[in-house]
């Protein structure tokens, strides 16, 4: 398929486009703060059939502490958080959410202070 048609680029690529802009501008607002914090997509969290089976929502997203082998990571859930949203423009203001509440709850800061829109549609 040619690069201009809409079809060339899968879900699964736009969802990471969104979660890499989403870094991008916490990185442009926080600078160093965030220097080897990496951000990860994955399908559908560790242990989800069991989380059907205790009736408990499955987790957006998760951020793993640095060890001394690497830095921390923030991982988001892609189909759990695409079965939350009903529009594209939902999709990307509920990626921003999530990624700001993971690195929030990892620096030890409120989401409100780490990114002015959070919570806020752009």
């Amino acid at each position: 398929m040619l690069p201009t048609l809409p079809g060339y680029r899968t879900r699964s690529d736009l969802f990471d486009d969104l979660v890499l802009d989403s870094a991008q501008r916490l990185h442009d607002i926080w600078g160093k703060t965030l220097d080897g914090v990496r951000f990860a997509v994955e399908e559908i969290p560790p242990g989800l059939e069991r989380l059907v089976a205790d009736r408990t929502p499955a987790p957006m997203g998760a951020h793993t502490p640095a060890t001394p082998a690497e830095g921390p990571v923030i991982t988001l859930y892609r189909r759990v958080v695409e079965q939350a949203c009903g529009s594209r423009e939902e999709l990307q203001d509920l990626v921003h959410d999530v990624v700001v509440e993971h690195t929030a709850e990892m620096l030890g800061v409120p989401p409100e202070t780490l990114d002015p829109v959070y919570r806020r549609r752009y």
